[in-house]
């Protein structure tokens, strides 16, 4: 861990480090599949110029692999930086998956259910891989400002789900 943040070579007088290769080249992957994933929701099948691939089994383990990577990362260096034991460390990573297997699949029912938190899920994902982007170039961007602007959207959607509520069937996407 410790090696990670040793520099690895230098750019315009910007030492770059393995953590910060780590979190640039996990922003851009954030940021891309997002991108792809809003696209694909807007646009949909007459919107593309070929048939959709199924995506490949090696392909979603990779993907899962880089975000695992990633988050898990962050949040270890961030927790050495909290905490002094170990044993708190393991114990809130387990407790965090335990929670993320308990409510996945409820989560990912409300979600498809209401398309537009699924949009605002993806831009969520836009906003953390830009966040990710800039701490990797030393750009520390407040985590205040990136809480308060997704609550205040987490907020105005809940608005709109229940002034929705009133209207007949959510609108579908593509």
């Amino acid at each position: 861990m410790i090696h990670l943040t040793e520099p690895l070579f230098t750019v315009y007088g910007h030492e770059i480090s393995g953590r910060d290769l780590i979190l640039i080249v996990g922003g851009l992957f954030l940021i891309g599949k997002s991108t792809h994933e809003i696209h694909q929701k807007l646009e949909g099948a007459e919107g593309r110029a070929s048939a959709r691939v199924a995506p490949t089994f090696a392909s979603v383990i990779v993907q899962i692999l880089l975000l695992d990577v990633v988050f898990s990362l962050d949040s270890v260096i961030t927790a050495v930086g909290l905490v002094d034991r170990i044993g708190i460390m393991v114990a809130a990573v387990i407790g965090a998956v335990v929670v993320m297997i308990a409510f996945a699949s409820a989560i990912a029912r409300f979600v498809e259910h209401h398309p537009t938190v699924k949009m605002l899920a993806l831009s969520f994902l836009l906003l953390i891989g830009m966040t990710l982007m800039a701490d990797g170039f030393d750009q520390h961007i407040s985590k205040g400002y990136i809480y308060s602007a997704m609550a205040f959207s987490v907020f105005v959607e809940m608005l709109n789900l229940k002034a929705g509520r009133a209207r007949s069937t959510p609108v579908k996407l593509h």
